[in-house]
């Protein structure tokens, strides 16, 4: 980090994390991190005015949403909030936190942790200097184009919270980064994790080959040519497609069913490929892609996704796990991830806490973020290094 920047610029306003029940065990390790980086930070500019309640022990804001027996709820924050520069975090897929509608249990959906992010935003907006919303997963993103009558979630909820006083929407991986042309006028961030992939798949494997003969980029459709592009781009490899035909005139769940994966690349006998996407949702899409390549000859498949949703359990991946399929997948801990997930053997964690610490403490500072997007030269020297340290 370069933390000059930060040394020789004044925050915004004192800073306050509201981590959301959804996302409590994130926050605490991002709020961990900033204090990390604020303590070694304050041994140069002790003595600053301006830097008065920069170290705290905790910059966590003590809130909640409890509920009446009704299922309505409401928000409510324990602590002064004034002048502050607020961030609150979300995980819109948290599927595990519930609560009681007379007498019956609930699993909290999407709708009700967006209607909770409100209800925060709701008690503090008046008080607040500024309000930046951390939703990693964006709320209703896969509904951001309408196709026949159909309503445009993603691009009212955004509308909505900036009509609500929220200053910047921060989030990774959008399904569609253009839906920020919703709200033209207001900061939308879109952040990548290129660089704890490839952390995630390297650590533990000192057999992977980095070059075009032993690795190739995968992006199982046409939606994820960009993340793919970059990966291939940046590791000096080369890159495949898929493309899905679908039966446009069948709904099974809600979806078009795939008739075929066509493949569009060079030869992948004996190469080991990583298959980059933004989430997994059911999986069925991703495993059939793995299942794909391996009958074209590929060596070990390696799966990346943002947001491990897993919607339909983890049997099938278990199976083609099982099968020598797939060799792992890769997560990020952006989303909810069930202690099942991480039990299993092919399942490797890339943690963003770090890399989101230094995404709210740049905007803390309101200072480019210019260094934090772009992990290129990371992933070279984290590649270089482990090149060097493996022999190859």
């Amino acid at each position: 980090m370069h933390t000059y920047h930060f040394e020789n610029t004044i925050p915004v306003a004192p800073l306050k994390i509201a981590a959301m029940e959804s996302c409590r065990e994130l926050g605490q390790k991002v709020n961990d991190y900033i204090v990390a980086f604020r303590k070694e930070r304050m041994s140069r500019i002790q003595g600053n005015i301006a830097f008065n309640g920069y170290l705290e022990d905790s910059y966590l804001l003590n809130c909640s949403c409890p509920r009446f027996g009704s299922g309505e709820a409401k928000g409510v924050v324990k602590e002064s909030i004034r002048g502050t520069d607020l961030f609150i975090m979300t995980d819109v897929c948290n599927h595990s936190l519930t609560y009681t509608v007379s007498g019956y249990t609930n699993h909290m959906s999407p709708d009700d942790h967006y209607q909770d992010l409100k209800r925060i935003i709701a008690a503090t907006n008046a008080h607040a200097h500024r309000t930046t919303v951390i939703m990693p997963f964006l709320y209703e993103s896969r509904q951001h184009k309408r196709s026949k009558l159909e309503s445009l979630d993603c691009a009212l909820s955004l509308e909505e919270l900036v009509s609500m006083g929220v200053s910047n929407i921060i989030t990774f991986d959008a399904h569609d980064p253009r839906i920020s042309n919703s709200i033209p006028l207001y900061e939308f961030e879109n952040f990548m994790p290129p660089y704890q992939f490839i952390k995630a798949i390297l650590r533990g494997d000192d057999t992977l080959k980095i070059d075009k003969e032993h690795l190739m980029i995968i992006s199982p459709d046409e939606g994820a040519m960009d993340r793919a592009v970059y990966f291939a781009n940046v590791l000096g490899v080369d890159m495949g497609m898929f493309y899905k035909r679908r039966d446009y005139s069948t709904v099974i769940n809600g979806k078009n069913p795939i008739v075929a994966h066509e493949f569009l690349g060079s030869d992948l006998n004996g190469k080991d490929v990583i298959i980059v996407d933004d989430m997994i949702s059911s999986g069925e899409s991703m495993l059939d892609v793995a299942k794909e390549l391996k009958n074209r000859g590929a060596n070990r498949v390696f799966i990346c996704t943002t947001f491990g949703l897993f919607t339909d359990g983890f049997s099938k991946f278990d199976e083609y796990y099982a099968k020598g399929y797939i060799s792992k997948v890769v997560t990020t801990n952006l989303t909810y991830r069930s202690p099942e997930l991480l039990e299993k053997p092919y399942y490797a964690g890339a943690d963003m806490s770090k890399f989101l610490a230094t995404i709210i403490d740049t905007f803390n500072h309101d200072v480019s973020t210019g260094n934090v997007i772009d992990p290129t030269e990371k992933i070279q020297i984290l590649v270089e290094n482990y090149n060097k340290n493996n022999g190859l």
